[in-house]
């Protein structure tokens, strides 16, 4: 007996609400946004995105860039550190603020002309006294040299050191205490650092102040007036006429005059009128210097004051000349009138000569005579 089959049509359209959810039983989510992934069942499926993975390669490049990154801001920030400290330590060079123990041995005095006399200086054993009993509270001033040391400022104090390390034999007297200063600074800089700082010292002789001037002027080529205009500019005006009075009578007795620093004021204005009223009588004056090789300053100072006492006795003339020169000349300013006569110069021009500087008056009044002597 053969059984029949019983077929039967299955319909798989499913109906829309039959379609409403999936998985079977699941709601969409309310945003409608399904994440998915590849790994799946991973605790982050339909939640966050999974970091992307680096490779072996670029993490060590990414860490390599982190750390050259950070080395390199290190280095910037420990080269301004440095580039600042480097300005300070260069302002307070300039201040004189900064200090070293040096051998005195190492300082050199070569650089600068002095304006402390080379003679034996009376005042020295007293600024020993006073580094002995309470120490040197102002340091010298120096520039540091290949070689060693050249000193700027404190001649006295470098003098007093050497002279107590050979009478003593304290080796604390071989070095002294120094302010270094900026290398390369002009050198009429350094001329007015030491001038400034021993202007300011009462017992700086007009002598010593017109010896340095007279100095300065032949190493630099310039004029006296100009020399003392430079290295004393901060002096008042009547004591830079001084200075330049003596650097006249220092320089028309020539190496005649052997202490220059002992000369009195008054005796300098003295002779300063002397040789100007009769140029001859400082190579006459030379001459009696000469003749007395062996003396000291106060006989030095003898023959000078012996040389101004000796003014009044010379002769006077018996007679002067009472002829006159006349002229008249003219200039760009209009017509200047000269009359010359015995003593007597006199020129009359529609100009303000007050306006003139007194240096600029009396270097055109040297030149003016230097000129009127000059042979034809």
């Amino acid at each position: 007996m053969v059984k029949k089959r019983s077929v039967f049509d299955i319909n798989f359209n499913l109906d829309e609400e039959d379609t409403a959810g999936f998985p079977a039983g699941n709601p969409e989510p309310a945003d409608k946004v399904v994440q998915e992934y590849n790994i799946q069942g991973h605790p982050l499926q339909n939640r966050d995105p999974v970091p992307p993975r680096r490779s072996p390669m670029a993490s060590a490049i990414a860490e390599t860039l982190d750390a050259t990154q950070a080395r390199t801001a290190a280095e910037d920030a420990i080269r301004a550190e440095n580039d600042a400290l480097a300005l300070e330590h260069v302002r307070l060079k300039k201040l004189g603020l900064i200090t070293d123990l040096i051998e005195t041995a190492k300082v050199a005095t070569s650089k600068l002309t002095r304006d402390r006399s080379a003679n034996v200086d009376p005042e020295l054993e007293e600024l020993k006294h006073s580094i002995q009993a309470v120490g040197l509270s102002n340091p010298i001033r120096v520039e540091q040299t290949d070689e060693g040391y050249e000193l700027i400022q404190g001649y006295r104090r470098l003098s007093a050191f050497r002279e107590l390390a050979e009478e003593t034999g304290d080796p604390r007297y071989s070095r002294i205490p120094a302010a270094l200063v900026p290398r390369g600074e002009p050198m009429v800089d350094l001329y007015r650092k030491m001038v400034d700082e021993n202007l300011v010292r009462k017992d700086l002789s007009f002598g010593e102040m017109a010896s340095l001037a007279l100095s300065y002027a032949r190493d630099f080529d310039v004029d006296v007036n100009e020399a003392v205009s430079t290295l004393y500019a901060s002096a008042i005006k009547q004591k830079k006429t001084y200075i330049r009075q003596f650097a006249r009578v220092i320089d028309d007795l020539g190496n005649a005059l052997r202490y220059p620093e002992a000369m009195p004021r008054a005796l300098g204005l003295d002779l300063y009128r002397l040789f100007d009223a009769d140029a001859a009588r400082a190579g006459a004056l030379a001459a009696v210097l000469n003749a007395d090789p062996d003396r000291d300053a106060d006989a030095e100072i003898g023959l000078l004051r012996a040389a101004v006492a000796g003014k009044a006795a010379r002769p006077k003339p018996t007679g002067r000349s009472s002829s006159k020169t006349s002229l008249r000349l003219g200039v760009p300013q209009g017509e200047m009138r000269v009359t010359a006569s015995d003593g007597k110069v006199e020129m009359r021009l529609p100009r303000d000569f007050s306006a003139v500087s007194k240096a600029k008056l009396q270097r055109g009044i040297e030149a003016f005579l230097a000129a009127i002597d000059a042979k034809d």
